[in-house]
């Protein structure tokens, strides 16, 4: 295990995997990109200015993990261990990535590019999706109890096929709940 490291500017491309697990460390300006990270461990980790796209999550551990204004394109985080799984979004983009059926109330997705975004069966109660775009997101048999999505865009939530009891909207994205009633909204 490494413990309480700084890593900056490193390209991992060239190698094939990690074998490390890594505690109270930080990664600034890393290239995980397509990068084997099965079985690894990250507690109480920060990426800053990563690009993790298409790195293999089968497996991996997130615990207490923050991205910001990280590239995570195409991630399958369902394929993460779901043992005390729990990270934070900011100012990151996520498109085409997959939390289908996890477990992670109380997530934080912070002015996230989000589009087609799989969310379908999962727990986020109490998520918090402040200036996030949910272009295409896709919700289906999801808990959005207490979620916020004031001043997000382009969601579409179909609130009988959702949970959605006490979630927050902003009376300007309404359209997004009664788009498939295909009302004129003015």
């Amino acid at each position: 295990m490494i413990l309480d490291q700084v890593f900056k500017n490193i390209d991992f491309t060239k190698v094939q995997s990690l074998d490390k697990d890594f505690e109270n460390g930080t990664f600034v300006n890393y290239n995980f990109s397509g990068l084997n990270l099965s079985n690894i461990v990250f507690y109480d980790t920060n990426f800053d200015t990563c690009d993790l796209s298409n790195a293999n999550l089968n497996n991996t551990s997130f615990q207490d993990v923050s991205f910001i204004n990280c590239k995570l394109l195409g991630l399958r985080f369902d394929a993460c261990k779901t043992f005390l799984l729990e990270f934070k979004f900011t100012d990151s983009a996520l498109n085409y990535s997959s939390f289908f059926g996890l477990k992670i109330p109380k997530t934080i997705f912070k002015n996230c590019n989000l589009t087609e975004v799989d969310f379908s069966e999962a727990d986020l109660n109490n998520t918090n999706f402040e200036g996030s775009n949910l272009l295409g997101a896709m919700f289906s048999n999801t808990i959005l109890e207490v979620a916020d999505f004031r001043n997000t865009a382009n969601f579409s939530i179909d609130p009988e096929l959702n949970y959605i009891r006490k979630a927050k909207f902003s009376s300007n994205s309404l359209f997004g709940l009664l788009y498939k009633y295909n009302l004129q909204i003015e």
